[in-house]
């Protein structure tokens, strides 16, 4: 029975162990063969200085001005002339052609007046920047040198949310650190980033890895280490990695123009709610809603209007609004491509020139006007009034109703005291607004729990917003 027990405990324990070795790869291999075309980046930027108190290169703002400030002794008279400092920080990169072609983020060589590379072999090289593009985070460098190690590229498209992946760095200095996880999750959009479909991992990303390579199991460079999710600075499990297909076509247009030409089509887009959907009779939550239109653009030329759902674009599906920008910035300026948008509960198929996005484009902010005296609210809980002819005339609009106070359940919806409301939509139908009688008429046909989208103009732009349930304080 020992024997027996023994025998059992011993098969148990190698079947544990060869399902240890098969879940965990080894990644030995793969660093001793691609880990030396990983490079360490150091820059430096001249800050210029300031009459101050302390010799230390702190803004006065800073909270270390003030600890510096109090632990340092005063300089005597004529002693806090204005210096220049030096302000070096760490970056890490990859080397793509051996004549010393390298990638990295832009926001590494940032402002720097001298960049350094160094090889894992301790040689060290002046680098030039050859481009930058602060959109996508992606620079190119060239340092003098032949015969370099160089990565091998692969495809971004072919990873699956659970595969593991390397990333290989410098973070905090220390040269060629290793670290691994899994993809957990692809496509992903964050704020102010509309130009990237990020690569979501928990690998281990600090400070000195942005700009070092991530790479799958087959040892190809799938992504560029960008960013990290962090509330407390350090690593929290959540880093970000640019795609290498299209940082590499960044770098092809660095390399020959030294610039990036972005494609646009002028429009003002938001994401299709399930709400949203409804009220415009899409079978399903998906596209990009065009809340307004530039005047003179591409979109206005080709007949986009406000309301329109974009669902492609060059035969690209749109799944979301996100999806949007970064199809239309990578595509040539100048093309003619077809797009595909819902108008009215149809399909519609329009052919649009794409222009060219401006460098210092910048969209429009909006404003308020004060909230008014207490009146009566509508079903919605808004308190709205009719634009005078002056109004009209000034906004160069034909209707709408002012928002002067919310209430009820409007106050969790996107409006603000000085919006317009232009129209209102349900069921694919848009009803232009004219009087706050015809508003209060249209609301009496929906049920208390009904939802009720709007288009709204505030400032210069438009976009719709959605008041869920129109049981509002009245």
């Amino acid at each position: 029975m020992k024997r027996l027990l023994s025998a059992f405990i011993l098969l148990f324990l190698s079947f544990g162990a060869a399902a240890q070795v098969r879940g965990l790869p080894d990644f030995a291999e793969l660093v001793e063969k691609q880990g030396a075309a990983v490079v360490n980046i150091s820059t430096t930027q001249v800050i210029k200085g300031r009459n101050m108190q302390a010799p230390f290169p702190f803004d006065e703002d800073d909270p270390m001005f003030d600890l510096f400030r109090r632990f340092m002794p005063p300089q005597g008279p004529g002693r806090g002339a204005p210096r220049d400092f030096e302000h070096r920080s760490l970056g890490s990169g990859f080397i793509l052609s051996g004549d010393g072609y390298i990638l990295t983020n832009a926001h590494v060589v940032d402002g720097a007046d001298e960049v350094v590379v160094k090889l894992t072999d301790k040689r060290e090289f002046r680098a030039k920047v050859i481009g930058a593009d602060k959109r996508t985070d992606v620079a190119l460098l060239k340092i003098e040198a032949g015969g370099l190690p160089t990565v091998r590229l692969g495809d971004p498209e072919a990873l699956r949310v659970g595969e593991w992946v390397v990333a290989i760095g410098s973070p905090f200095g220390f040269d060629n650190s290793v670290t691994a996880g899994i993809v957990s999750a692809k496509g992903r959009s964050l704020p102010q980033e509309n130009y990237v479909p990020f690569i979501q991992t928990d690998v281990a990303i600090n400070p000195g890895n942005s700009g070092g390579p991530l790479f799958n199991l087959r040892g190809e460079v799938v992504g560029i280490n960008s960013q990290i999710y962090s509330r407390s600075g350090g690593f929290m499990g959540i880093s970000f990695a640019i795609p290498i297909d299209l940082a590499m076509d960044i770098q092809n247009q660095l390399k020959a123009q030294g610039r990036v030409s972005r494609g646009r089509m002028g429009v003002v887009i938001q994401e299709v709610t399930k709400e949203l959907a409804e009220s415009f009779g899409l079978g399903k939550a998906q596209g990009a809603l065009v809340s307004s239109v530039e005047k003179g653009g591409p979109a206005e030329k080709a007949g986009v209007e406000p309301g329109d759902v974009i669902l492609k674009f060059d035969g690209k599906s749109i799944g979301a609004s996100a999806d949007l920008p970064r199809i239309v910035g990578m595509t040539r300026p100048g093309a003619r491509v077809p797009v595909t948008l819902w108008r009215k509960g149809g399909q519609r198929e329009l052919s649009l020139v794409v222009a060219e996005m401006p460098a210092d484009e910048r969209q429009a902010t909006a404003g308020s006007k004060p909230k008014p005296p207490e009146q009566a609210a509508n079903r919605l809980g808004l308190v709205v009034s009719e634009l005078t002819p002056e109004q009209r005339r000034e906004l160069r609009i034909g209707g709408g109703l002012l928002v002067e106070d919310i209430r009820g359940n409007a106050a969790r919806a996107d409006l603000r005291p000085g919006d317009i409301i232009l129209a209102l939509i349900s069921k694919g139908t848009t009803t232009e607004l004219r009087s706050a009688e015809q508003f209060n008429r249209l609301l009496a046909q929906f049920d208390k729990s009904a939802n009720v989208t709007l288009l709204v103009r505030r400032g210069e732009m438009q976009t719709f917003v959605t008041i869920k349930g129109i049981n509002g304080d009245r």
